[in-house]
């Protein structure tokens, strides 16, 4: 595979540390895992060698989990998943900065195997997950959207919060953004006030508004399980859930229908929008980190369009760019040219479907054949 910059495949000199700061192979391997598999490899051929792992994430699933492998406390608690059961979800939190997932408790990895609530499902669990991280005395709350089973604009996340959605019989509307087309009043009045005494960032790797045609519904409604009805009502609802509220404007910001509207009732509570990959680099002290490596080793599953919006390989080099360092990216699949990595600030790709075409075994076997994939970038950039 050629260099993406044209530069030839070798670092000058060559690199004696190497900085790992890959996310999940979504399906095949965490964050972490891959993390320790292309360390494995490299170190077969340079037992010397001084890696330093660092598993990153955008903000979506994984998301605590990076935190956690960067040295945070992992905390669990008991809430209300998607579909009303209870689940057990977990926060991050270290010196008073906590780090929630949203889909620990909202997400699609929540529901059975084969089922979708498309209209029905909730962010209620994820507020409760908040208000856990506060009544652990979290002064800055990193809260991380994505991979969510719901349509809902956060109104469950806000009730769970204090807020207050009344139909026009006065009973509590029921779960789901399609019971938003109900509600007739909404009271935030009894908001938990620590909301407004905390740092609150919404970190999202996704800036669509609420609503329209590249709304939470209409984008990502389809992955959830709802059909074109489906997301035309789900849509409607959202707008009607955001025009009781007066709050027109906050629904048309820029994340504000990220994991199917949560961003908006993040933002509707003060929340500040940042791209994911950019706070969670932040958090995960990515920079001191990279200011002790000469190479970096970057990627996720898929290389493609969507990586260069937003997602984690994408920050990583154009942060190690910044500051001059060389990196390379893994992945299972490669579907971008040479000179796109190039511009992206990646030298070179390694995919696995390189070593192992067929993709079936690359997902089976993603481990392996991940270690053999570190091994080639050691013989090329590491000897």
């Amino acid at each position: 595979m050629a260099d993406a910059a044209g530069s030839g495949t070798r670092t000058t000199p060559s690199a004696q540390r190497v900085l790992v700061a890959a996310d999940k192979f979504k399906g095949s391997l965490t964050a972490v895992e891959v993390a320790e598999r292309v360390t494995a490899g490299l170190r077969r051929v340079r037992p010397d060698l001084r890696v330093e792992a660092l598993p990153v994430a955008d903000g979506g699933d994984g998301t605590v989990a990076a935190a956690v492998a960067a040295g945070f406390e992992r905390h669990e608690v008991r809430v209300c998943g998607p579909l009303g059961d209870e689940v057990t979800a977990a926060y991050a939190l270290r010196d008073g900065t906590a780090v929630v997932e949203m889909a620990e408790a909202s997400g699609l990895q929540r529901l059975p195997e084969g089922v979708f609530a498309p209209l029905t499902a909730s962010t209620y669990g994820s507020g409760e997950l908040l208000r856990a991280a506060l009544d652990a005395g979290a002064r800055s709350i990193v809260f991380g959207v994505g991979g969510s089973a719901t349509t809902d604009g956060g109104a469950g996340m806000l009730a769970a919060l204090g807020a207050r959605f009344l139909t026009a019989s006065g009973e509590p509307v029921g779960p789901g953004g399609a019971a938003l087309a109900e509600v007739a009043t909404g009271d935030l009045s009894g908001l938990d006030p620590r909301l407004r005494a905390v740092e609150f960032v919404l970190a999202s790797d996704v800036d669509n508004p609420l609503t329209g045609p590249k709304g939470a519904a209409a984008v990502y409604g389809p992955q959830k399980g709802a059909s074109p009805e489906d997301v035309e009502r789900l849509d409607a609802a959202l707008g009607h859930f955001a025009e009781v509220l007066d709050a027109g404007a906050v629904a048309a910001s820029p994340g504000a229908g990220a994991a199917g509207g949560i961003g908006f009732g993040a933002l509707l509570v003060g929340a500040r929008f940042r791209p994911g990959i950019e706070v969670m680099l932040d958090v995960l002290g990515f920079a001191a980190a990279l200011e002790r490596a000469d190479l970096v080793i970057t990627g996720e599953g898929s290389l493609d369009e969507q990586t260069l919006h937003g997602k984690a390989p994408a920050g990583v080099a154009a942060a190690a760019r910044a500051a001059g360092r060389d990196v390379v990216a893994v992945c299972g699949r490669l579907a971008l040219a040479p000179e796109v990595l190039g511009r992206a600030g990646m030298r070179r790709a390694y995919a696995l479907t390189d070593v192992e075409p067929d993709v079936a075994k690359c997902i089976a076997d993603a481990g392996p054949i991940l270690e053999r994939t570190a091994e080639r970038i050691a013989h090329d950039y590491l000897t």
